[in-house]
């Protein structure tokens, strides 16, 4: 009988309002018993005094590379990463290659996250075959073999018709359908968000309407329909106030935005054309990112999510225009959320959790996501108080493209927990 009993620490359970320091006694792989003063002599301790107790972070959008381009990232190094990070479950895109289309690939990944992962992976399938937007994939397959959600994330479905069947389709699963909204000959060529900085680096810009043309057509094709959607990675003012007006029409959708979002503008492409800051959607502006946290802070937007995107270093130590779109989150992730919400006061510490725990494990209906007896014992052990300065030359991932290296953090992940055990990364 495996026992581990955390000490000490702050227990923070936002789906039950738990914010008391409490010990928490994990037993085979479960939350036992949360109390005070526990002793159990015969259990592995784990001292947390003037730590956080929350549950493990739960990540809804992320990519972890593997099959086919394990140069820039391995389920391995990828769940290592995210365990550094505080998260304890992943959910990986479908833009592998092969692509997650079919029951083969999707039980090819869950046999390899098993066998090497350090944290519950848990995979969405593609909406379409390749990825190609033409001809849907086998929806109760992939759902059978394991898939949670689906997504054609890196690419849009540009046809309304056939993104309409995929949400109807998905629902009759019990399945939702996660958008990456771009209207592709809008965004054509664009390197960054169009406005004042791109004409003045000279960069193709890619309009905010590319963004928000698709939110507001899912929402219209969900309330079409009386189906769910998920919008993924939203960026713009824009975006946001569809979202809460698909809300107050009783549209079933449920949006994310991701940490890069909450710190970073256009603003930090700068003359030196730093690559490490091309994402897609690109960094908006400073409107767009007080937009974001509002939209965070009323509720509008649901979670967030990290959109973990590792590169070689040759797929960024290009010109701007040719380098891949992606930044490298999860050991940034949580860090970057405190900085933009908490420690500006924006919202309490449980609000956050709930935003990167709670909200995104009932978004996809995972079993994960509390502290109360007979929850699954996925932990994260926080620090809050002690600064460090983040280097992305340190992280585990081989992603090491992240723009916010040398800025100051507070919040990071020191132990992290899967199923009672502590994770070794």
């Amino acid at each position: 009988m495996k026992k581990l009993l955390i000490h000490g620490g702050t227990a923070i359970d936002p789906s039950r309002g738990l914010y008391e320091k409490l010990d928490i006694l994990c037993v085979d792989g479960k939350v036992s018993e949360v109390g005070k003063g526990l002793s159990y002599p015969d259990a592995e301790s784990l001292d947390a005094t003037g730590m956080v107790v929350a549950p493990g972070l739960v990540d809804i959008h992320c990519h972890l590379r593997e099959p086919g381009y394990e140069y820039k990232e391995t389920i391995a190094t990828g769940t290592r990463a995210a365990a550094r990070g505080g998260f304890t479950s992943v959910c990986c895109m479908p833009n592998t290659k092969p692509v997650n289309d079919c029951a083969a690939v999707t039980r090819q990944i869950i046999e390899t996250a098993r066998a090497a992962g350090a944290v519950r992976v848990y995979p969405i399938g593609a909406i379409t075959k390749g990825e190609a937007g033409k001809e849907l994939t086998e929806v109760g397959e992939l759902k059978a073999a394991g898939c949670v959600a689906l997504s054609d994330d890196g690419k849009p479905v540009d046809d309304s018709r056939r993104m309409m069947l995929a949400m109807e389709y998905a629902a009759g699963f019990g399945m939702k359908c996660i958008s990456h909204c771009e209207d592709r000959s809008l965004a054509a060529d664009g390197s960054m968000h169009r406005g004042l900085q791109s004409t003045l680096l000279g960069l193709r810009g890619i309009p905010a309407a590319a963004e928000e043309i698709m939110v507001a057509r899912e929402i219209l094709l969900a309330r079409e329909l009386h189906v769910p959607v998920h919008i993924a990675h939203i960026s713009t003012k824009g975006s946001v106030e569809l979202v809460r007006w698909g809300k107050a029409m009783g549209v079933q959708v449920t949006a994310e935005t991701c940490p890069h979002y909450l710190v970073g503008t256009d603003a930090l492409v700068t003359e030196i054309y730093d690559t490490s800051t091309k994402v897609n959607p690109p960094l908006r502006t400073e409107e767009d990112r007080e937009a974001i946290v509002e939209g965070l802070v009323d509720g509008t937007i649901d979670c967030i999510a990290t959109d973990h995107a590792p590169h070689h270093i040759d797929e960024k130590n290009v010109e701007y225009a040719s380098a891949l779109s992606g930044i490298s989150g999860f050991e940034s992730a949580l860090g970057l959320s405190y900085e933009a919400l908490v420690a500006s006061g924006h919202m309490e510490l449980p609000r956050l959790l709930e935003l990167m725990s709670v909200r995104p494990a009932q978004i996809l209906n995972l079993p994960v996501g509390g502290i109360a007896p007979g929850a699954i014992a996925d932990l994260a052990v926080m620090d809050i108080q002690t600064p460090y300065v983040l280097d992305p030359s340190q992280f585990i991932s081989k992603g090491h493209n992240n723009p916010f290296g040398g800025m100051k953090l507070t919040a990071r992940s020191v132990y992290t927990i899967v199923g009672g055990n502590t994770v070794e990364y």
